[in-house]
């Protein structure tokens, strides 16, 4: 059993997939777009196969499962692959502006991460 995909509805579609590109080496797919239900997204892949599917659709609030009805997730963690690329990669954010809620640190669970805010309040986790 493997994580397909995690899927996030976010305001800025665009913004998310720069953030995504930009800092944790994703590649995207061409933006997929159905008129018909005003609906539009990226799929974005890591080098792993990890996969994330950001969602964006102008009126949330319309959909009809109240559980989509709202942008994010709780949060999610990326493995970096050692302790070191955890330190430079939260610096590098914070200089950037982010918010880090959690600086590097190893856990009462023994993981080794940092925690920050992407551009639109969602945490993620940095991790070995």
């Amino acid at each position: 059993m493997r994580v397909e995909h995690l899927a996030i509805w976010v305001e800025d579609l665009e913004l998310m997939k720069e953030f995504y590109l930009k800092y944790f080496g994703a590649k995207a797919n061409d933006r997929y777009y159905n008129p018909k239900k005003e609906f539009e997204s990226y799929f974005l892949t890591f080098d792993s196969g990890a996969r994330i599917e950001l969602m964006h659709k102008p009126k949330l609030e319309l959909l009809a499962d109240p559980y989509d009805r709202r942008a994010g997730y709780a949060h999610m963690a990326i493995a970096l692959g050692s302790a070191e690329e955890v330190d430079n990669l939260t610096e590098r954010m914070r200089t950037d502006g982010y918010t880090i809620v959690g600086k590097p640190r190893t856990t009462g669970d023994g993981y080794y991460e940092s925690v920050i805010i992407d551009p639109e309040g969602n945490r993620i986790e940095l991790t070995v």
